[in-house]
């Protein structure tokens, strides 16, 4: 039995009088898919931020691929997640003034690559996901389904072990929500990620291999779904 790559446990977090995080706990296995849903309010996005150590919990413990994320001061986290998490979001969150190739690259050159060297990983990235011709675009100018494609090729241009996905599809129809997931679960598989997708949407659970029903901040007692 191999250790799990994220072990999050009995994790609080509140905002002010609002309660995020009553306890809860989850593990993931390198390599796996999985879906967290539950009802709006449920502390779903909390949860994924404090996995990627967004946010830090009041109580409680984080720990990836054998550190403790909960321990790290803001920075280290910050370093931690540029190298070893892919996060990518609803609606994208590109840098709207830089193109699309530009913000692929964005991570690699934080962390000081050769410019060229990460602009030509980024264009491969770009070709990978079918996107290629958007390369020179400004991400204000992608429609929804290529900003997502171009935000997952930065998610996974690091080769993270770990990728977090919060509502990549909200922002989507259909037919659109189900090629980003599609994209989103080949690329992840290709690289090896685990890969974890907060959703409310049940087909898009459907591309996990397992479901946590999260409720009023609650891991411990939900429906887990194989």
């Amino acid at each position: 039995m191999t250790d799990p790559l994220v072990a999050a446990t009995g994790l609080h977090k509140a905002f002010g009088r609002t309660v995020a995080l009553r306890g809860a706990s989850l593990t993931i296995e390198p390599g796996e898919r999985v879906a967290i849903t539950g009802p709006s309010g449920s502390g779903k996005s909390t949860l994924l931020q404090c996995i990627a150590g967004v946010i830090a919990p009041e109580a409680g413990t984080v720990t990836f691929d054998g550190t403790r994320v909960d321990a790290l001061s803001a920075d280290d986290r910050t370093r931690l997640r540029r190298r070893e998490i892919g996060l990518v979001l609803q609606f994208g969150r590109l840098v709207p003034e830089l193109t699309a190739l530009e913000n692929v690259a964005l991570p690699l050159l934080l962390e000081r690559r050769d410019r060229h060297a990460s602009a030509t990983v980024a264009r491969g990235w770009l070709a990978h996901l079918g996107v290629e011709e958007c390369a020179e675009s400004l991400a204000s100018d992608l429609s929804g389904g290529e900003g997502q494609r171009v935000a997952i090729a930065r998610a996974l241009i690091t080769a993270p072990k770990l990728v977090l996905a919060d509502e990549p599809t909200g922002a989507l129809d259909t037919v659109g929500a189900e090629r980003t997931m599609q994209v989103l679960v080949e690329a992840t598989g290709d690289i090896g990620a685990a890969l974890v997708v907060v959703t409310h949407d049940n087909r898009v659970a459907a591309f996990a291999d397992r479901e946590v029903v999260l409720r009023d901040g609650r891991t411990d007692a939900a429906k887990v779904v194989a």
